[in-house]
């Protein structure tokens, strides 16, 4: 009966063909975008490899003010912003596969690069909040140079951070992974991304058992509320484009 009907379609001139569908795999902006993250990877670890070190260490090895031994420069600084623009890149292609495999249709029905680049500036604004909180918190009940402290550590997180979600994004575009083993591998760099942040958190402000309790307190008003809000603003505004596809 298929034959008799693709023969009837072919006779008639009229051939319709199967859409295939979306595939990141598919996209040449997304391997233009996982190229250049590649090359400005390897250009940062070939001229700022000791700097990245150095602020590893510092964040496992704790210090109490700034290096004054330090072999940081303003091209590392500049570099090392620049990671923290690719690990938000980065996130929005992970996000938008991990929400277009819960609901294909933003891959399908309305433009791929309109919500990926979204996420990717959401990542971007998210970060820049958290810089934004840290400093005013900081400022109004904790010590400034532990906060500025707290702030390099927080940039080092994100730096490390970047180079993890690179092969994990490689995975995801290029291999068919399931969706599952996905969402639980980007949880699983959120949770030890925050206990490293609690760690760091406990090693500069934690001065007795009160202050451990109050910092607590402090760590889930501004590290797991918002991620709640920031998963829960990306839900509104996938269900916001749903409708207006």
């Amino acid at each position: 009966m298929s034959a008799l009907l693709l023969m009837g379609q072919a006779a008639g001139g009229q051939m319709s063909g199967v859409p295939i569908p979306y595939s990141l795999r598919m996209d040449g902006w997304v391997t233009i975008v996982l190229l250049v993250c590649f090359c400005f990877s390897s250009w940062v670890l070939s001229h700022s490899r000791k700097f990245l070190l150095q602020q590893g260490r510092d964040f496992i090895l704790h210090r109490e003010r700034a290096d004054l031994f330090a072999v940081s420069t303003g091209s590392d600084v500049r570099f090392l912003l620049l990671l923290v623009g690719q690990t938000c890149v980065l996130a929005g292609i992970y996000l938008f596969d991990c929400f277009s495999g819960v609901q294909p249709v933003l891959a399908g029905d309305i433009t791929s690069w309109k919500p990926m680049g979204i996420y990717m500036l959401v990542c971007l604004g998210y970060v820049f909040v958290k810089w934004l909180l840290y400093s005013f918190i900081g400022w109004i009940f904790f010590d400034k140079d532990k906060v500025s402290l707290w702030i390099e550590s927080y940039s080092t997180l994100l730096y490390y951070l970047g180079f993890a979600l690179f092969p994990l994004v490689l995975f995801i575009v290029y291999f068919n992974v399931n969706l599952e083993l996905v969402c639980i591998t980007g949880l699983s760099l959120v949770v030890i991304f925050k206990i490293l942040s609690l760690y760091k958190w406990l090693k500069l402000f934690c001065n007795n058992l009160y202050g451990c309790f109050l910092l607590i307190l402090y760590f889930c008003a501004l590290e797991i509320i918002p991620c709640l809000m920031l998963y829960r603003g990306l839900e509104q505004l996938n269900n916001y484009w749903i409708i207006k596809s």
